[in-house]
């Protein structure tokens, strides 16, 4: 095994320093989608919007020729244009409908919006994509100079929904990281935790309770998974064994891989469970696409997957392009990689090998670093507050919460905004969950002046209309109780981080029904 591992670092070492010439992100988008057009031109939905020209257009077009073509011809699809007039047929069993042959999984995906379970097709194409890509996110860790041989000998464990997908007229439909783990190469196995019979399990209480029994026999050095359930598990552990932290346990843990929410906010409790520090490296994994992840130590963002079944393109997040509540404006100006400004935020469109088309994700982004198509996301169309011109942000919420954690000396697992009325005007209504002891009026007051630092529009339009910032404490319990009443527990659910029209009032409704008054 010691062997083994010091092979993999070797062929680790040199696949990195092979990758390190390669073309330009613009040269491999255009032979993305040149290849995207060209596998579903004879699809319905190619023939529609003529793809076989397309196809044409960027084989031998010069410049963006191509690309104008592709927006002139093909419409930006929201999820309900999309499963609307084209992948219900999919869901039906129709064959050939935006992506060649019939798909057989579909992830089942409400992110954290207001509407029910989105079914997003996986083909098989995709599903080779995502293992492509998280192949190649493994092989960066031979970058990490202190990260030892013996890693590649460790067990890996991937804590996500269950594999044992749910069967409906001939297809098979579930949560992404339960599908991705159902068909994890033979060759991994053998270090993949928690293993087949334990990923298999649905109720996910009952999946902790048993990961938490078996982990004494398991030596893990690498961790992937949404940070607050991630944190939850190693609490059960710790709490189980009777030790201190997580190393006692897992002596050998190098590595946590974790998405789908920044991980600044709970960095401070997170580290509270290590004996030493442990190297992070972050992923940005959807339901539609593996789209980017961390590269290299230390990287302040995450490089896009640009040469592999995705082709993107980047709205500029302004209120050109988008209404107060993130709608989409009528004809939005659209741009592709080369004709970004870093510093910019934009909303992503995607066009993959699962057939997606012109998709609106949801996410925003910012590049970084426009050579490298490095980028950090900054959150979600409408996960947003602009009640009147503050423009907060979910990255300005995340390092707000960031720096009161590290103030104070808490650690806040979850928090939610709400924008309410103030007499005639507005006011934001934080609530934190956090389980140690903390004046709310403090962190409203060390809130708000973060944010004065962070945003200027907030600045000015708290000298203005946006009158009055409240928080209101609550025990981290209650963020998880209220989406185990959704049914959104465990697996990529994550807690929104703005809350707005029927979410806020289920939210209100819900926490008017606990017993015992909040602290605020």
């Amino acid at each position: 095994m010691a062997l083994l591992g010091s092979l993999l670092k070797t062929g680790i070492r040199l696949t990195n320093a092979a990758r390190r010439r390669h073309s330009s992100a613009y040269r491999q988008q255009r032979k993305v989608f040149r290849k995207l057009v060209g596998k579903a031109r004879h699809t319905a939905f190619g023939q529609a919007y003529g793809f076989e020209e397309l196809a044409h257009a960027a084989e031998f077009g010069t410049g963006h020729a191509f690309y104008q073509q592709f927006k002139a011809r093909v419409p930006i699809h929201d999820y309900n244009r999309m499963f609307d007039n084209w992948w219900k047929r999919t869901l039906d069993g129709e064959r050939d409908v935006t992506w060649p042959g019939r798909v057989k999984y579909f992830a089942l995906s409400s992110g954290t919006s207001e509407a029910a379970s989105k079914y997003i097709p996986v083909t098989k194409a995709m599903s080779k994509a995502i293992q492509r890509t998280s192949i190649r996110q493994i092989l960066t860790l031979g970058r990490y100079q202190n990260l030892p041989s013996t890693l590649y000998e460790k067990g890996y464990l991937m804590l996500g929904g269950s594999t044992n997908l749910n069967v409906r007229e001939g297809h098979y439909e579930g949560d992404l990281s339960g599908i991705t783990a159902s068909q994890i190469p033979f060759w991994f196995q053998r270090f993949y935790k928690p293993g087949r019979e334990i990923a298999q399990e649905r109720d996910w209480a009952r999946k902790l309770d048993e990961i938490t029994e078996q982990a004494g026999n398991w030596d893990i050095g690498y961790v992937v998974g949404v940070p607050a359930w991630i944190q939850l598990l190693m609490e059960k552990i710790i709490a189980r064994y009777n030790v201190k932290t997580i190393h006692d346990v897992w002596p050998n843990l190098m590595v946590f891989c974790h998405g789908g929410v920044s991980f600044e906010p709970y960095r401070a409790g997170f580290e509270k469970l290590l004996a030493h520090p442990i190297t992070y490296i972050e992923t940005y994994l959807a339901s539609e696409g593996f789209i980017a992840y961390q590269t290299h130590p230390n990287a302040q963002g995450m490089n896009l997957v640009t040469n592999n079944g995705l082709f993107f393109e980047f709205i500029p997040f302004n209120e050109q392009n988008f209404t107060s509540d993130g709608d989409l404006a009528e004809q939005p100006e659209t741009l592709m990689i080369d004709e970004i400004e870093e510093g910019r935020e934009y909303a992503l469109l995607l066009s993959t090998c699962s057939g997606a088309w012109r998709y609106l994700i949801g996410d925003t982004i910012r590049f970084i670093d426009k050579q490298r198509a490095e980028i950090v996301i900054t959150g979600r169309t409408r996960h947003f507050l602009s009640l009147c011109g503050e423009h907060l942000s979910v990255d300005n919420m995340n390092k707000a919460i960031e720096l009161v954690s590290d103030e104070l000396n808490i650690a806040i697992r979850e928090f939610t905004v709400l924008g309410v009325s103030h007499d005639t005007l507005f006011a934001h209504h934080w609530y934190i969950g956090t389980d140690d002891t903390v004046d709310a009026d403090t962190v409203a007051e060390r809130i708000d002046a973060h944010l004065k630092d962070l945003n200027d529009d907030y600045a000015v339009e708290r000298r203005h209309a946006l009158k009055d910032v409240t928080v209101t404490v609550l025990p981290t319990a209650t963020f998880y109780q209220w989406m185990e009443s959704r049914g959104k527990i465990g697996g990529q659910h994550k807690f929104p981080r703005v809350l707005k029209k029927n979410l806020a009032t289920e939210w209100q409704t819900f926490l008017s029904g606990q017993t015992g008054p909040p602290s605020q």
